[in-house]
C-alpha cells in the first residue's frame, strides 16, 4: 500500500511540475508568434536552439542547424506579405520530463496572397534554464 501511495504522490508531483512548465512553453510560442507577425524572422527564431543539431523537418525534408533553418525561413518568407499573420492552435501540450516538453498543434498563416496552414510537432528542451525548440516537424 505504501508503494502505491508513494507512486501516486510522485505522479501527482510530476503532473504538477508539468503544469507549471506549460505557461513557460505557451509564453515562448506567444513571443514567436508576435515576432512573426511583426515580420521579424530572427526574433521568431529566438525560440529555437542556436545549435547545429537543431532539427527542422518540413515538406523539403530535414534541415539541421539554427542558421540553415533561419536561411530557409528567409528564403520561403522573404517579406511581410509572404509571412502573413500567424496563429497557433494547441492540440496537446505534454511534459515528457523536467527537461523535455512536447507540443502538437496547428499553424495558420492568413495572407493576402493565399492562406497556408498545417500541423506541427515540437520537441522542447530546457537548456541553461531556458526552454528552446530542439526539433520542429511542420507540415
Amino acid at each position: 500500500m505504501k508503494i502505491v501511495s508513494s507512486t501516486l504522490i510522485l505522479l501527482f508531483l510530476f503532473s504538477f511540475k508539468g503544469l507549471t512548465q506549460e505557461p513557460e512553453i505557451r509564453a515562448l510560442l506567444q513571443k514567436q508568434t508576435e515576432a512573426w507577425n511583426r515580420g521579424d524572422v530572427v526574433g521568431f527564431m529566438e525560440g529555437y536552439w542556436k545549435n547545429d543539431s537543431l532539427m527542422f523537418i518540413g515538406k523539403s525534408g530535414i534541415t539541421y542547424g539554427w542558421q540553415q533553418t533561419l536561411d530557409n525561413y528567409k528564403k520561403g518568407y522573404p517579406d511581410k506579405t509572404a509571412m502573413g499573420f500567424l496563429t497557433f492552435t494547441f492540440i496537446e501540450l505534454k511534459p515528457l520530463s523536467k527537461k523535455y516538453f512536447s507540443v502538437v498543434g496547428k499553424w495558420h498563416l492568413k495572407r493576402s496572397i493565399g492562406d497556408l496552414g498545417g500541423h506541427y510537432t515540437l520537441l522542447l528542451k530546457k537548456i541553461k534554464g531556458k526552454w528552446v525548440v530542439i526539433s520542429d516537424h511542420s507540415s
